[in-house]
């Protein structure tokens, strides 16, 4: 068709769109590929990633099963329970990433995403049960570690989040993810100089997070630092103005906030 570029200069070029959350683009890259070699199990999956991130998960299935079918690939088996659940199919994709978590060595997202499913179904006890089912085979994995403190705070069991959170800081002290959930424990606790002790580490190892500003500029406001507050959350809302309702929502329930009729007066205020 005219242009020479190689099978791997397409792929590399699909996997940089997808990264840069350019999905069609890397719809259109990956399924290039597929036409020309259809068994491409790096083209299936990045095909299925960009189709499940713009909600059509649908169309991720065929490819997915016939990929599955022909590579018996762990990682495609559960972008295709992932694929499944985006299209409503729960049971489906449970089962079929029930059969990938059994698998050894165990498949760290396999887990991710079952226990995923199973939470948004509201099945919380046994998402937990299936992160901790991973967490006994490779314990030191912090994905996962992150994945059970947040179904904990499903249920509000907060000491067990904080614990869980405390030890994984001390494990991988540069994963933001970790302070930033830490940091939600802690306000959650009222424990606001902490949470935002927090929130700054986090901010510093990411310094364009901002809904971590955000979270940090509530904390500011609880503690009465309130032009600081207000600084941080100007500055969230100004890389970002869909974070408008985040940034309005912790000033208008912080207890030393403000009250504004209408969010285009906060919109006024903060971008003032």
């Amino acid at each position: 068709r005219g242009h020479h570029h190689s099978r791997a200069q397409v792929l590399e070029r699909a996997a940089l769109a997808l990264r840069m959350r350019q999905f069609a683009e890397a719809e259109q890259l990956a399924a290039e590929v597929l036409m020309a070699s259809r068994t491409d199990t790096a083209a299936a999956s990045i095909l299925a990633r960009a189709l499940i991130a713009q909600n059509r998960g649908v169309e991720a299935i065929a490819p997915l099963e016939k990929a599955a079918r022909r590579s018996s690939d762990v990682s495609i088996e559960t972008l295709l329970g992932a694929a499944l659940g985006s299209a409503g199919r729960r049971a489906e994709a449970v089962e079929q990433l029930r059969r990938t978590t059994a698998r050894r060595p165990p498949f760290t997202p396999a887990f991710q995403e079952l226990a995923g499913q199973l939470a948004k179904a509201g099945r919380i006890d046994e998402a937990i049960a299936v992160v901790e089912s991973g967490l006994a085979l490779v314990p030191e994995t912090i994905d996962l570690q992150l994945d059970l403190a947040r179904l904990h705070l499903h249920h509000n069991a907060r000491g067990k989040a904080r614990e869980i959170l405390l030890k994984a800081r001390e494990a991988a002290p540069g994963r933001p993810e970790i302070l930033t959930a830490l940091a939600r424990v802690l306000v959650l606790d009222g424990e606001y100089a902490a949470a935002a002790d927090a929130c700054r580490h986090a901010l510093g190892l990411r310094p364009d997070d901002a809904m971590t500003r955000a979270d940090l500029a509530a904390c500011l406001l609880e503690m009465g630092e309130r032009d600081a507050g207000e600084a941080h959350l100007r500055s969230a809302l100004r890389n970002r103005p869909e974070m408008l309702g985040r940034t309005t929502y912790a000033l208008a329930t912080s207890s030393h906030g403000r009250f504004f009729f209408r969010p285009s007066a906060v919109a006024k205020f903060l971008q003032g």
